[in-house]
């Protein structure tokens, strides 16, 4: 089934920041976030063990027990296995300080092989208090956190954990799988391989306005011409396309933040929102099938509707193009 089959709608959430991504988040808060999402029409969900070490997956269950089961999709990740185990998470994670030093202390190991697939979705499924999960991730088999041992990592997770989640959803179990990475040379390796075969991808950070060249050049075409489909996580950069100040999960270097400028000062000259700009830009692409912008508070809900219902004038991405800001072929909505 393709994946734009299986999201309900083209804008989802992203529970990243559920599992106190850069800040303690108040369990209050939290939950009320994931209720807001509910209350806007939002109905796809993604999550993994990795975010706070399971804590993310713990507060979206709580907060959407009760819901009609039917009415929405969850995605969830493989390859990290969260343990009982208890240890120091003030590096964990990836980025200055770990990105997730306040989410839960208990040791999350990296396995990608079959058995530790089947553990993992098996903890997954009583985290989010759910029977059954839609989409499942391979999670991060890429350079960004394994450096020259990549592909060694890569090749476990197509003995292992690739496999068992191709058998999976042939079986009905699942209804798809792919890769969830935020570099674009795991998913053209995979897209190479005869055997198995995803149904699509979520690609994080590598798709959006401060970068797009490398997965527009190198996977957007396969992906679109194979019929499968990406879900584009991070539109806006960690936050620094709308202001914030990590890029990268890491402070924006001053060429990323002058970018950011520059976007922002044309984005004003027309009206547009920066959040429009992010969101349009990525659901342009005819491989994209939906876009998951990561929430803490439930505020962030009603700006992100508001942003992807924005209209935004043709004007604005002819003006972005002749500064050299998109890429010359970058697809963009037809608003003329």
């Amino acid at each position: 089934m393709a994946l734009k089959d299986i999201l309900p709608s083209r804008l989802g959430f992203g529970a990243a920041p559920l599992g106190n991504m850069f800040r303690a988040i108040p369990e209050e808060e939290a939950l009320t976030t994931v209720e807001a999402a509910w209350s806007d029409g939002i109905r796809y969900f993604d999550n993994a063990p990795f975010y706070g070490a399971g804590l993310a997956e713990i507060r979206m269950g709580e907060a959407l027990a009760g819901k009609p089961r039917g009415e929405y999709v969850i995605s969830t990740k493989v390859g990290r296995l969260v343990l009982d185990e208890i240890e120091d998470v003030s590096d964990s994670g990836f980025g200055e300080n770990g990105v997730f030093k306040y989410g839960r202390s208990n040791k999350v190991v990296n396995d990608y092989s079959a058995d530790a697939t089947l553990l993992s979705i098996e903890g997954s499924l009583e985290r989010l208090k759910t029977d059954h999960i839609e989409i499942v991730w391979v999670h991060d088999v890429a350079q960004d956190f394994y450096g020259d041992e990549w592909l060694s990592v890569f090749e476990s997770a197509r003995t292992g954990a690739f496999r068992v989640l191709d058998r999976l959803r042939d079986e009905g179990v699942i209804k798809a799988w792919g890769l969830g990475v935020n570099r674009v040379e795991p998913i053209e390796l995979l897209l190479g391989l005869q055997e198995p075969r995803p149904d699509g991808f979520l690609l994080a950070g590598r798709y959006s306005l401060l970068d797009h060249d490398r997965a527009l050049q190198r996977v957007m075409p396969a992906v679109a011409e194979r019929g499968l489909g990406i879900v584009v996580g991070g539109p806006y950069s960690s936050g620094a396309l709308v202001g914030g100040p990590n890029f990268e999960y890491a402070p924006a270097t001053p060429q990323i933040l002058d970018k950011v400028a520059r976007i922002k000062a044309i984005a004003d000259r027309h009206g547009v929102s920066m959040k429009a700009a992010g969101l349009h830009f990525a659901l342009a692409n005819p491989a994209v099938a939906g876009v998951i912008p990561g929430a803490s508070r439930p505020e962030r809900i009603s700006e992100d509707r508001a942003a992807f219902e924005e209209r935004v004038p043709v004007d604005f991405w002819q003006a972005l193009r002749q500064a050299g800001l998109i890429n010359p072929v970058a697809p963009v909505p037809d608003m003329g």
